[in-house]
């Protein structure tokens, strides 16, 4: 026998269902930002510091970090899938924006000569797009900044050598990723 809701129970389910939903991109989008925020941020400051005080041949070793980093999110993304128990649009939505800017990424990388190497400033530029966008559907403000911090860094990479871009990076990592990512793991709770 179907029942039928009244209006104030069709309004609570909704209500119910967009509360999880937004819970399970907090929940995740915490977890993204600081494993990117730390892996990226620490490849920044290692590539910057063999490549201004050393003379070791290859600097860009410590960007190997992202192969299991990419593992992990890839992981847990899949676990974070099967454990949803609503599925929104805006859910599928969130995780779309994230991809276009991933193939963006590995497009500038793979195209980084045709722009001059200045990567370090195209990267942190789609970082605070997927950022500022992330910010805007979680209502989280401490990201919308992190995303202006990320710009910035962006601007300032333009206007700089190719090593110091990497340690502006490293700086414009934790501004934009760490911070809100450890205020959005603590809004979590």
């Amino acid at each position: 026998m179907k029942e039928e809701l009244s209006h104030t129970e069709s309004l609570k389910i909704i209500n119910e269902m967009i509360a999880e939903a937004k819970n399970n991109y907090e929940q995740s989008g915490s977890f993204y930002f600081l494993l990117w925020g730390w892996v990226v941020m620490i490849a920044n400051l290692g590539h910057f510091i063999l490549d201004k005080y050393t003379s070791f041949e290859y600097p860009f070793i410590f960007w190997a970090l992202t192969i299991p980093a990419g593992i992990a999110a890839a992981w847990y993304s899949s676990k974070q899938k099967k454990e949803a128990q609503t599925t929104t649009h805006l859910s599928r939505l969130y995780g779309e924006v994230w991809a276009a800017l991933g193939v963006c990424l590995i497009l500038s990388l793979f195209f980084m000569s045709k722009i001059n190497y200045n990567h370090s400033a195209v990267i942190l530029m789609l970082a605070g797009v997927g950022t500022y966008l992330s910010g805007r559907m979680l209502k989280f403000r401490p990201l919308v900044f992190g995303a202006i911090a990320l710009w910035t860094s962006a601007i300032v990479c333009f206007n700089l050598p190719m090593t110091d871009q990497y340690l502006v990076g490293a700086i414009g990592i934790l501004l934009g990723y760490l911070i809100p990512g450890y205020l959005l793991k603590s809004a979590e709770k």
